[in-house]
């Protein structure tokens, strides 16, 4: 059973730890500042790839640190994803978050996790993210190609014309709720 609760979360107002300088890490620096440009994100690695390097000079919010992983790297970080392919250095690093209260991802390790990411579908301001409960990110990204190709490009001026129809509806909550629901009705023909 999936007990999953799925959040957006605004990871431009928040700090992110990448312990990782690999393929990995590429992949959630990637990610993450494919959904945030502006995300603060700090990179800790002895080695980056020259992916991540090139990545850095383009986003001035990624910073990369040159060091291997120590405790002192989560002050002041409010989430960590880590991208390391050394366990002792995955436990250790999910041990310390522990201690911090602070929530961490280990790529590839979902007992580990106090969250996964998600495949997510963009298509203007929709995002939907998928889940398979850390058992298989493979079906998740097919499932993810899936939507975006159905999805029509032209989603997005179907939002902007229902948040002007909100914004122009008069009347309690619960009027609007029916009124929109009644517009959105259409969708499930």
């Amino acid at each position: 059973m999936n007990t999953l609760f799925p959040i957006f979360v605004k990871i431009e107002n928040l700090q992110t730890l990448v312990v990782g300088g690999g393929y990995v890490g590429l992949e959630k620096v990637t990610a993450l500042l494919a959904n945030a440009p502006d995300a603060p994100v700090t990179l800790v690695a002895p080695e980056i790839r020259e992916e991540i390097v090139a990545l850095a000079e383009q986003k001035p919010t990624l910073q990369l640190v040159y060091d291997v992983y120590q405790p002192g790297f989560l002050a002041g970080k409010d989430l960590v994803i880590v991208a390391t392919n050394d366990k002792t250095v995955n436990a250790q690093v999910q041990s310390d978050c522990k201690a911090h209260k602070i929530l961490v991802n280990v790529a590839d390790t979902p007992d580990l996790c106090d969250f996964y990411l998600s495949s997510v579908v963009k298509k203007g301001d929709l995002k939907i993210a998928i889940s398979t409960n850390g058992k298989s990110p493979t079906f998740a990204k097919r499932f993810r190609e899936v939507l975006e190709e159905i999805l029509p490009d032209s989603l997005q001026d179907t939002l902007n014309n229902l948040q002007t129809i909100r914004n122009r509806l008069k009347g309690d909550f619960q009027e609007k709720l029916d009124r929109l629901n009644e517009i959105t009705n259409v969708m499930k023909s």
